[in-house]
Order: structure tokens, then C-alpha cells, then sequence
């Protein structure tokens, strides 16, 4: 019972120094994400799109990824760009690499989990968002 209590008390103080350790960058890339946030306004999204069906889901893909953001905005943010005209296949890959890319969020993400890991993650991650975005409106356009 003691080597239980003993693991369990090395592995929470291990925790918390790694805790202590990460929290900077993590608060950094916080910091980095809400200044990015704050300094694009929603009209430059639709401003960059060409309406070309092959561009556009790459350039919503791209800015979706240095954007990143969390799910609840990334629909209203998609509402909005769809309001001003720009194309559903632009809008989806966005909100998918919105969600599921973080550029921002690559330090934080590499000293956690592994360089090799972080960048093999946002790069499947950035052409699965291209590749969902293509066959959702390929499969709402059978419909």
C-alpha cells in the first residue's frame, strides 16, 4: 500500500513540474491565438476568396489553419461568409481546418507531443480538412 501512495505522490509532483513548465507557452500561444483573432476583421475572409472552385478550398484550408479558433465561432464566422457570397466548399474547409489545424498552436503542440508528431498531425489534419470539404459539398450537391 505504501508503493501505491509513494507512486501516486512522485506522479503528482512530476505533473505539476511539468505543469509549471508548459503553462508560459501555453498562455503564449493563448495570447497569440486572441491577437490574431482580435486584429482579423470578418470581412478580410471573404475579401481573399476568388470564387474558383480548386483555389478556394485551399485558401480556406490555409487561412483556417493560421487562424485556428474554436468550433462555436468558426459556424457563426462560416454563416457570415456564406452571407457574403463566398462558396460553401470555401467555407467548409475553412471551419474544418479552423478547428482541427493550429499553425499557432505548433510550438505548444511540438514540445508536448513530439515535433515529428505535431507536424505529421496539422498536415493530415490540413489535407483531410481539403479532401472532407470536397466531398461534403460533392455529396449536398447529389442531394
Amino acid at each position: 500500500m505504501k508503493a501505491i501512495q509513494y507512486k501516486l505522490k512522485k506522479s503528482l509532483f512530476q505533473t505539476i513540474r511539468n505543469f509549471k513548465q508548459i503553462m508560459p507557452i501555453i498562455l503564449g500561444v493563448i495570447m497569440l491565438v486572441s491577437l490574431v483573432l482580435a486584429l482579423i476583421p470578418n470581412s478580410f475572409y471573404a475579401s481573399i476568396f476568388t470564387g474558383n472552385k480548386v483555389v478556394d478550398p485551399l485558401v480556406g484550408a490555409t487561412i483556417g489553419s493560421i487562424s485556428t479558433g474554436n468550433p462555436l465561432i468558426s459556424y457563426i464566422l462560416g454563416g457570415e461568409l456564406l452571407s457574403q457570397g463566398v462558396s460553401l466548399i470555401a467555407v467548409t474547409a475553412f471551419i474544418l481546418s479552423w478547428v482541427t489545424v493550429g499553425i499557432i498552436q505548433l510550438p505548444a503542440e511540438s514540445l508536448m507531443l513530439g515535433r515529428k508528431f505535431a507536424i505529421t498531425r496539422n498536415a493530415t489534419a490540413f489535407i483531410s480538412s481539403v479532401i472532407v470539404a470536397v466531398l461534403t459539398v460533392f455529396t449536398l450537391s447529389l442531394i
